[in-house]
């Protein structure tokens, strides 16, 4: 630490310096201006390719994609349209009971690509959670999943199970342009929405099925599976686990029904 007497006489010394260095520049002869070098141009940015797509909905060339979006409402006006051509495929009743009415499509697009992710955001799901809450067996570290919770999906389950997977694919293709701008909406410009979905669908086809009793630990007010590789899973594959493997079983058949449509559907399918 400096000795305080010096502080003054160190702080003399700056300001002479500083000003005898002001006098001699100003003092000095003046230079010659240096001659102006304009500085060469940048070379223009080479911008990044877009990602090859590796799962093209098929029959849509640039030209069709054109015209398809062209005969499709605004993304934000199409939860009528997208309704009414689920209806038939879905059904009106379960459309009813288990689909969000409105901003389904954005929706959809923001749960499918959050599902390979820790955490889900349940205000912007385009279905409705299941009845009941959620119920453990025992407590403390004897707590299992209990079997009851299996049966607050399997209405859910039973929807799906009699959904024509070949047929929700092509109304999937149609109003397929907007999937894709929501997608971009997103955050993902150069991204292809169908990619994406096929790699969540592949990840969930992925989840393991825990034989027998799963055992859960309760750290604070939620429940976690007590196997760390069960709790690193995705939100997507650790829904699978909570509606139990008869569920599981079905819900994993469908989509692989629904993948084998996304990537192998004739070009005919889409109209």
């Amino acid at each position: 630490m400096l000795n305080r007497p010096l502080l003054p006489i160190i702080a003399t010394i700056l300001i002479l310096g500083a000003g005898v260095g002001f006098y001699l520049v100003e003092r000095r002869p003046p230079l010659p201006a240096p001659a102006t070098v304009a500085p060469a141009p940048m070379p223009a940015a080479t911008p990044a390719p877009a990602p090859a797509i590796e799962h093209p909905v098929p029959g849509t060339p640039p030209a069709a994609s054109a015209a398809a979006s062209s005969a499709l409402p605004a993304l934000d006006a199409s939860d009528g349209a997208l309704r009414a051509a689920l209806a038939g495929i879905v059904g009106a009743d379960a459309l009813k009971r288990f689909l969000v009415p409105e901003d389904l499509i954005r929706r959809i697009v923001v749960t499918v690509d959050n599902l390979p992710r820790r955490k889900l955001p349940y205000d912007r799901l385009p279905v409705t959670t299941p009845a009941g809450g959620f119920v453990a067996s025992g407590e403390g570290a004897h707590a299992t999943l209990d079997p009851r919770n299996y049966a607050r999906y399997t209405p859910m389950v039973d929807a799906l199970r009699a959904i024509d997977m070949r047929s929700l694919a092509r109304v999937y293709f149609r109003f397929y342009p907007l999937f894709q701008d929501a997608y971009q909406d997103l955050g993902y410009p150069n991204g292809y929405f169908n990619d994406r979905l096929v790699t969540v669908i592949d990840q969930l086809l992925a989840t393991p099925q825990p034989a027998g009793p799963v055992d859960l630990v309760q750290p604070h007010v939620q429940y976690h599976f007590a196997d760390p590789a069960l709790e690193a899973l995705s939100a997507g594959q650790k829904i699978l686990i909570r509606m139990g493997p008869d569920n599981a079983a079905v819900v994993k058949s469908k989509l692989a029904e629904l993948r084998a449509a996304l990537v192998a559907a004739p070009p005919a399918s889409v109209h």
